[in-house]
């Protein structure tokens, strides 16, 4: 049988009636300085109130609670930056079993001590991909634990559809839906949901200019690798995975490319604002908007805030 490389619209749903006992269904805000200021009407949906501060709690949750008896047993093994070790850790300790999370040296320490805290047992690795995966790979041997990829992993697409099920709930009549993009994960199960729903509804993902994997392999119809990227959306790093890559390059609407400065300016006017605190990689899509041609100027566009795991002491806003 031939392995599975994407949810359906029914799975989503399914995964959303699995995981609702452990998630929040986090509320979708607008402010009306931001909408005169972009010209549109914008609701964020508020992923940075989620269960461990991240919409990767939706993915994590989802992935650990179709693991059959035998499989948990073992626990589970995951490499990532920051949000989907603490929602995988978090998700471990909801069903009881043990979570390997390997963590770049680099990581911020906000997202360190947030595994920590859910129980999770950190592993250090040199912070590139190949270091992650090789690590990742040597603890499963030695452990016989589940790898629970970031986002390269049907159950995780399917949590993380969720969040625009509920957003197209709240507000059924969004001309656009925006995400930001590192791995793929959220925007590939936003793309299958969110179509699935509303064929007509354009889908429009946001990257750092210094970090624009995603935009330059989705213009070449290829997979390019995201080779040394430097920016403060330490969330959106990461390249696209094998099962995302296919799912983006057919259902994207547009990818947009926000600089440095105009992500430090986003993050600073939604905390000013609406009163909302985000992470870096949560305001790439305000950033695109104010600052790119986008042709959505008049339209009800949803914006889902990814996260909001920032170190509020360290973050330079200037």
């Amino acid at each position: 049988m031939a392995k599975r490389t994407r949810p359906t619209l029914a799975e989503i749903r399914e995964a959303h009636a699995r995981i609702r006992p452990h998630i929040h269904c986090t509320p979708v805000v607008t402010c009306e300085t931001l909408d005169r200021m972009t010209g549109c009407e914008l609701h964020f949906k508020c992923e940075n109130l989620q269960k461990a501060g991240a919409f990767k709690s939706r993915g994590a949750c989802n992935a650990v609670l179709c693991l059959s008896d035998a499989e948990a047993a073992h626990g589970v093994v995951t490499h990532s930056s920051g949000n989907h070790a603490a929602a995988l850790a978090r998700a471990a300790r909801i069903r009881g079993i043990e979570a390997h999370i390997v963590m770049p040296s680099n990581s911020p320490d906000v997202k360190v001590e947030a595994v920590r805290g859910y129980g999770g047992r950190i592993i250090f690795c040199e912070p590139n991909q190949p270091a992650r995966e090789a690590t990742a790979s040597r603890v499963q041997l030695e452990t016989g634990a589940t790898m629970i990829h970031p986002y390269d992993d049907v159950r995780i697409i399917a949590g993380q559809g969720t969040a625009v099920i509920e957003l197209l709930e709240d507000v059924p009549s969004l001309d656009a839906v925006m995400t930001p993009v590192g791995g793929g994960g959220l925007l590939s199960g936003t793309l299958i949901a969110g179509k699935g729903i509303n064929p007509a509804l354009r889908i429009v993902a946001a990257e750092p200019a210094n970090a624009d994997d995603s935009f330059q392999g989705w213009k070449r119809g290829q997979y390019v690798p995201s080779e040394s990227p430097d920016t403060i959306a330490d969330g959106l790093k990461t390249g696209l995975g094998k099962l995302t890559l296919p799912i983006i390059h057919e259902l994207v609407d547009d990818i947009l490319l926000a600089k440095e400065n105009a992500i430090r300016e986003a993050l600073l006017l939604i905390l000013e604002r609406a009163k909302l605190v985000i992470e870096p990689s949560s305001a790439v899509p305000l950033a695109a908007l104010l600052t790119n041609e986008h042709g959505l100027a008049g339209q009800r566009i949803g914006i889902i805030l990814s996260g909001g795991n920032i170190d509020l002491r360290n973050f330079r806003f200037a």
